[in-house]
């Protein structure tokens, strides 16, 4: 949304010690040059202050589970954060104490695709407003009732001069169902352009005949190239493309669109006739890198199937090479399938893409053997075999690979890090004659009927009896991927899932997680994201664990830091309230902040 001033500079403040976007830098490389706690001292990191926004909601009274993933940003001395709830919340960023607070009021009980989340806000500073006008430093959050609000930074009231008394109605569009089309990721501000990524719940949850391809993650942006770089999910249905033959483009694609305009500068598509929710969650990251003895711009994006591709900024071309390969065609009637997909020749996948009968896992013999005959039973040909009639083993699973949590770079050794999944799933069409009936439901799981098409969907993760998945163990996994040369230097299990859900016996370590990294100057990627509910700190040039802290409840955000002045503290702050989708989880409603003593 294009303001009716145009221009736009900066507060004139050490931009060395703030994290004024949800990725710090406007191409969100999530790094710091702060490096105050470092490899020698973080292990004394300790809890300074704790905020509770308040809200949380358990899924009663018709409401949704809500999960808590912001990441604040810190400009002109003040932390901003939203809730669950979509309210806006201004901290002392010292001590945690709540300056202001602003309720969009949105309706909390209806079908939110995602459940009551929010990942943040955006910020832009008006040059032509004078000091101690309203709004000179604004606030943009996107709202899940479909809407852009403009807040004063200072005060938390909204901004008079921005569409309708400081929001924008974001729901005039051709078949709008209330909280079906919503929003939970911040805005991207580029010079005097707001940009509002938008879920899809009706493509998202298969309900349509076709459509989605939205934009919902989190958008980066490159103002020198007058750049928004976009990352598209997947058409819809997600799971059956007979009725949107072809490749479907620029669904499951990073597109790199003129800021001004909107004009497509170019695209590149990750996965062909997408089958398999393999949607574009991962932020684009914006970085530079040495290649080819010369220093290179690249967009770096990664992809559910584990795929990770360096693409130039300028062409879009991508820097590894990039093969198309042949893959499994469909036997079901009318799915007309993509003959190859594109294979990155580097780097290597950064999840396991195949998994065998021998490879059946489990904490007890009679777990193993349940996940081997699940495995022998179904179409299993390794990644990008499509769905099927007998059902057909998905690895990765729509969890990933790499999802929304996205990447971290560290400039100074070129080195992308990441958290991957490794959860398989079963995914099989019904006919639609026999979708509804009783004995064909004999699974638990996801039945869907993918309205308007010839067939209805089930799909779960392939978990054995204990809960546990059926895919050995490490489930998740911290990797960090070397750009100069596009190999993988370490890759290590990140947290554990021991006692998921109830007692288990002892397992090996490596948690599903959702929530990223970041990485700074000290030598540290700090993540949560895990299931066992633990922030950690890991050494970026060996993989090494040196310090972790139990917080109230898994923290499914990426975390952040600042410093308040060059003789102040550096601090290390992460949301912490669960996850909506992750029944296992109790949900909570903290914001947790670390710093040394």
């Amino acid at each position: 949304m294009r303001r009716s001033r145009p221009g736009s500079t900066r507060l004139k403040s050490s931009r060395d010690t703030e994290w004024p976007n949800y990725g710090n830098d406007p191409g969100g490389m999530r790094y710091s040059p702060l490096a105050q706690v470092n490899r020698e001292n973080v292990s004394r990191l300790k809890v300074a202050w704790v905020f509770h926004t308040g809200d949380v909601s358990d899924g009663s009274h018709d409401r949704q589970r809500s999960g808590l993933e912001t990441t604040p940003i810190l400009v002109d001395g003040t932390l901003y954060l939203t809730t669950a709830f979509n309210r806006v919340i201004a901290l002392d960023p010292a001590t945690g104490q709540q300056r202001w607070a602003y309720d969009p009021h949105i309706e909390l009980t209806l079908p939110y695709g995602d459940g009551l989340i929010n990942r943040g806000v955006a910020t832009w500073f008006d040059p032509q407003c004078r000091t101690g006008e309203p709004c000179r430093r604004r606030i943009y959050e996107s709202t899940q009732d479909a809407r852009l609000l403009s807040l004063d930074a200072t005060t938390g009231k909204p901004c008079a001069d921005f569409g309708d008394s400081g929001q924008v109605i974001l729901r005039n569009v051709p078949g709008y169902l209330a909280g079906w089309y919503h929003m939970t990721s911040p805005p991207a501000v580029i010079d005097d352009i707001a940009t509002s990524p938008v879920t899809d719940a009706a493509g998202r949850s298969l309900e349509r005949n076709t459509g989605a391809a939205n934009a919902w993650s989190i958008m980066a942006t490159d103002p020198q190239r007058d750049l928004i770089l976009v990352p598209t999910g997947s058409a819809s249905p997600d799971y059956y493309g007979g009725l949107r033959p072809g490749d479907n483009k620029w669904a499951n694609s990073v597109v790199a669109l003129r800021a001004k305009t909107g004009e497509l500068a170019w695209g590149f598509q990750l996965v062909h006739h997408d089958l398999w929710d393999y949607d574009t969650a991962a932020p684009p990251l914006l970085a530079s890198i040495r290649h080819g003895g010369a220093d290179v711009p690249v967009v770096i994006q990664g992809n559910k199937s584990g795929f990770l591709y360096v693409l130039n900024r300028d062409t879009g071309e991508p820097v590894f090479p990039v093969e198309e390969r042949r893959v499994p065609a469909s036997d079901i009637p009318g799915e007309v399938t993509s003959p190859t997909q594109p294979f990155p020749t580097a780097p290597p996948a950064l999840a396991p893409q195949k998994l065998t009968e021998g490879d059946a896992w489990g904490p007890t013999p009679e777990d193993r053997e349940t996940c081997r005959k699940w495995i022998h039973d179904l179409r299993n040909e390794g990644v990008f075999t499509p769905p099927s009639l007998q059902g057909t083993l998905v690895s990765p699973g729509n969890f990933g690979g790499m999802t929304w949590s996205g990447y971290a770079f560290d400039p100074a050794r070129s080195l992308l890090v990441t958290n991957t999944n490794n959860f398989p799933a079963k995914v099989k069409q019904i006919p639609r004659a026999i979708f509804w009936d009783d004995n064909v439901r004999t699974e638990s799981g996801d039945y869907n009927p993918q309205s308007g098409t010839p067939y209805g969907l089930f799909r779960r993760f392939l978990q054995s009896p204990s809960d546990m998945p059926c895919v050995a163990p490490p489930w998740g996994t911290l990797v960090a991927v070397d750009l100069s040369d596009g190999k993988i230097r370490w890759q290590v299990p990140l947290g554990t899932m021991q006692d998921f859900g109830h007692k288990q016996p002892p397992t090996p370590p490596g948690s599903i997680s959702l929530g990223g990294p970041i990485v700074t100057a000290g030598g540290l990627v700090f993540i949560g994201g895990t299931v066992d509910s633990y922030i950690r700190a890991f050494d970026v040039e060996t993989g090494n664990e040196l310090w972790k802290a139990q917080l109230p409840n898994s923290g499914h955000a990426t975390p952040m830091t600042y410093r308040l002045a060059a003789n102040g503290k550096q601090y290390v702050v992460i949301a912490a309230g669960g996850h909506p989708k992750i029944t296992e989880e109790s949900l909570g409603d903290a914001v947790v902040a670390f710093a040394l003593p």
